[in-house]
């Protein structure tokens, strides 16, 4: 009996090292994060934004091949890229011309490599806050992941769908697509109060009608004190709006 329970122990021991053993990615993930080319504004972002455990929901391995949609002044692509370089691909495209021109060629983004996107492509209609895109192919295959990040809400309709439909293009079967942007009551009207903010709904529908599966969503990004109410921007909102994180699949 003592030897059955003694290998129980062992069992169980074994059990917990692995689930506490910290994966290559998760280690080269939080090294980013942690690294002193982030600027400390960007670091003061980490415990709202949550990367860590945003990028692990999402699945990313070091070895993959991820293009990031919209990338701003490049808040995740300073981590992204270092996580990558060694193993894998980073790409950029849709206003990332910025971005990249700050970081190619700096230690940590020596995969990274810019996808170019004619910024008359963007077309928006008089007294429209949204803009929109033609159809249009990224010029790559075989991704294994699409990431955006509060993105979706800056296009119309239209846009999300070419959007969508060039993102499912580009990923390889298996391939996923990654999405968070300001949560917006589901059917609620828009109007300049909630115009940043998207119906989780509508966009689990709209990425579903490119082809994609909705494969599960996180609560990571959740905050109940955000009452859906207000502009983004606002003081008493800024920093702690609630977010969709949503993970779908290409078939």
């Amino acid at each position: 009996m003592r030897i059955v329970y003694g290998l129980i122990l062992l069992c169980i021991t074994g059990w917990l090292q692995a689930e506490d053993a910290e994966s290559p990615t998760a280690a080269k993930i939080k090294a980013a994060v942690a690294h002193e080319r982030r600027s400390e504004a960007d670091k003061a972002r980490d415990a709202n934004r949550k990367p860590e455990e945003t990028l692990a929901f999402f699945g990313l391995k070091d070895d993959m091949k991820v293009l990031e949609l919209l990338p701003g002044g490049g808040w995740y692509t300073s981590i992204l890229g270092p996580v990558l370089e060694e193993k894998g691909k980073l790409y950029v495209s849709v206003g990332a011309e910025r971005v990249f021109e700050k970081l190619q060629g700096q230690p940590g983004f020596g995969s990274l490599e810019l996808i170019p996107f004619d910024r008359s492509n963007f077309s928006r209609k008089e007294g429209e806050r949204r803009s929109s895109v033609p159809e249009f192919s990224f010029g790559v295959k075989r991704l294994d992941m699409v990431l955006t990040f509060r993105n979706m809400h800056n296009f119309t309709a239209e846009g999300r769908m070419n959007l969508n439909k060039a993102a499912f293009d580009a990923l390889k079967s298996g391939g996923v697509y990654g999405v968070v942007d300001h949560t917006r009551r589901h059917m609620q009207s828009d109007s300049y109060e909630v115009w940043r903010r998207m119906d989780p709904v509508q966009i689990i529908k709209e990425v579903e009608a490119s082809g994609f599966e909705f494969v599960d969503f996180s609560r990571l990004h959740y905050r109940p004190d955000d009452e859906l109410r207000y502009e983004v921007g606002r003081k008493t909102v800024t920093g702690n709006t609630d977010r969709f994180t949503l993970l779908f699949r290409k078939p």
